[in-house]
């Protein structure tokens, strides 16, 4: 396990809210960052179909434009019923030309788990892949989950993506109507930074 040792990291993002979050999870390290939007690289084409495999396209080309170490984030949703869909392709479902309708995806999703008249509970999980490429083409993979099961209609407006329609195990609310502080703590993305500061920070 290759240790980061540098004090400058680009988060390989052009999400505001994304690289807010990043940003505070590494303040305590001392280490500066900055976005891929920031710098005005482009967004590389996501080709792959795993989650892995399309954090690293992200993380690699970061680090190559930049000649900084990057750090990127794929991350999804995963529904049992529907075979693992949406998963990679979960932003892709919200696509519509004025912007992105997860609302409209979450609807979506719950009209084929009907339409395929789904036995309850209806399980999933939000997935997380973190990667931390070097200039030199090495790379750390750390990967979260958190394991749930989905409800309609949609009930809360705390979260984002699907939220509101996502129950996380051991819990009666979901995503949506929980304290943004308490999702935090149990994400998937939290699951995979834990992993991210033991093996590359620590």
């Amino acid at each position: 396990m290759r240790k980061f040792d540098g004090d400058k990291l680009v988060v390989a993002t052009h999400n505001a809210g994304k690289l807010r979050e990043i940003s505070a999870l590494l303040e305590p390290f001392g280490i500066a960052v900055t976005s891929a939007g920031e710098l005005g690289l482009e967004e590389p084409e996501e080709t792959e179909d795993t989650f892995v495999g399309n954090a690293r396209i992200k993380a690699h080309f970061a680090a190559k434009e930049s000649g900084l170490p990057a750090l990127s984030d794929d991350s999804g949703i995963m529904v049992d019923a529907l075979d693992g869909a949406p998963g990679v392709y979960t932003a892709d479902w919200a696509e519509t030309p004025s912007g992105r309708d997860f609302p409209m995806a979450m609807e979506k999703t719950w009209t084929l788990l009907e339409e395929k008249n789904a036995p309850l509970p209806r399980t999933a999980r939000f997935c997380c892949t973190l990667c931390l490429a070097w200039p030199d083409g090495h790379d750390e993979v750390f990967e979260g989950k958190v394991e749930g099961s989905l409800t309609w209609p949609m009930r809360g407006d705390q979260g984002f993506g699907y939220d509101p329609i996502f129950v996380p195990e051991g819990f009666d609310i979901t995503f949506g109507e929980m304290d943004p502080e308490k999702k935090h703590q149990m994400s998937h993305r939290a699951d995979a930074f834990a992993k991210l500061v033991k093996g590359a920070f620590a």
